[in-house]
């Protein structure tokens, strides 16, 4: 049996987003392979104790401090004291001081970092000198790696943070993408009737919902939906218009659906942390991003539960549709043609069993957990398997670690 890697994950916030869960999911994918993980992240945040509980090891590193100095020397004194070989960062924020911890380890470890969004980062100088003090850059979507590797410029997109992404200088093969993972045994095909009772939900609706923060300025399209709603509920009565999520856009968005005439037929769900009951509770996803996106699980969840997606066409969106490719994608900032694509929905009705089943197992056979494990693990191999061929060449040692061949 080979010698189990040695991997820190560092996290810095654990308040809850999808960085976060695909953080502890990565963790507990990589420890099922058989590697030897560590957690490093504040033990007082809303998923501290979730990654307490985890099969990796957790350490609490407590107050940041000034200039996050605090955080840095803890994880620093982690690596060396767990003879780390992989030290991984998630968050923009914590690119730095995982280089830094790495740095000041005096282990030398390798350096991962994940980008999770679909842009490269704010600062000029991460641009210009983070992929070169880093080991490996894993791009979560093929669009974002495009992003990092060669910038991409909308100057014409009615969204700002839109206009200009630029690239990130250094070896662009250090960008490689791995796809995020979700747990297919939750997201499956199961009857949520009583998740559709208690929203109020009739056995012969047809559900539309947006699932997803709303907060300013524009959410996550919500408002366009709304609007959508407003332009087919007269000839589908049988249609319904949930907006599954929480935000600070919630007075604009009730106030939206009582000028649009939609009261009764479209309303704002109680908040909902049970995601595969929700998915199971709705008969399709509407996702009309407006800003960006990195990729969007969120359709995989739905695919997952045998649901059709509709979806703006833009960023990394594309890519999860065509995972499951039931449903349409339309252009993004357009009522009219997400309207179209919503009565189109309504017309087709629920979808057979049996297709709910070629769905589920479509997007299980890709993007479980295990997967995104398999696909980091590979990279963590990778980069360990070129730092010992340089090590060799140069006459120096690697110190511990299990031979990758």
């Amino acid at each position: 049996m080979p010698t189990p890697l040695r991997v820190l994950q560092v996290n810095s916030l654990f308040t809850g987003g999808g960085t976060d869960d695909q953080c502890l999911r990565l963790a507990h994918g990589l420890s099922a392979l058989g590697e030897q993980v560590w957690i490093a992240g504040p033990g007082d945040r809303p998923l501290s104790a979730q990654a307490a509980e985890a099969g990796p090891s957790w350490v609490d590193t407590r107050a940041e401090g000034p200039l996050k100095l605090g955080f840095i020397l803890r994880v620093a004194r982690l690596i060396r004291r767990t003879a780390t070989q992989i030290v991984h960062g998630h968050h923009g924020r914590d690119y730095w001081p995982t280089v830094l911890a790495a740095r000041l380890s005096g282990r030398r470890p390798r350096v991962v970092l994940t980008r999770h969004l679909a842009k490269s980062p704010s600062s000029w100088f991460s641009r210009r000198f983070l992929l070169g003090n880093c080991d490996a850059m894993i791009a979560v979507s093929e669009f974002t790696a495009r992003v990092l590797r060669e910038g991409v410029l909308e100057p014409g997109s009615p969204e700002p943070e839109r206009w200009a992404r630029p690239a990130m200088r250094g070896d662009p093969l250090k960008v490689r993408v791995v796809y995020g993972g979700l747990d297919t045994e939750r997201f499956r095909p199961f009857d949520a009737t009583a998740q559709r009772l208690a929203w109020g939900v009739k056995t012969d609706d047809f559900v539309f919902a947006v699932v997803g923060g709303y907060g300013r300025p524009r959410g996550k399209g919500q408002r366009e939906f709304l609007q959508a709603a407003s332009r087919i509920h007269a000839q589908a009565p049988q249609a319904r218009f949930l907006i599954v999520g929480r935000g600070d856009l919630e007075a604009t968005l009730r106030a939206d659906i009582a000028s649009l005439g939609l009261t009764g037929k479209a309303w704002l769900t109680p908040y909902c942390t049970d995601m595969p009951c929700a998915m199971n509770a709705i008969d399709c996803l509407v996702h009309p991003q407006v800003g960006t996106e990195a990729f969007g699980l969120v359709l995989l969840e739905a695919f997952a539960c045998g649901k059709p997606v509709i979806a703006s066409a833009l960023d990394g969106i594309p890519e999860a549709f065509a995972v499951g490719d039931v449903g349409q994608l339309v252009e993004p900032e357009s009522v009219a043609a997400l309207a179209a694509a919503m009565a189109r929905q309504v017309a087709h009705g629920r979808m057979a069993p049996p297709r709910v089943a070629e769905l589920h197992a479509r997007v299980a056979a890709g993007f479980s957990f295990r997967r995104l494990a398999e696909g980091v693990q590979r990279i963590y191999e990778s980069i360990l398997r070129r730092g010992a061929a340089a090590a060799a060449s140069a006459g120096q040692g690697m110190g511990p670690g299990r031979s990758l061949g």
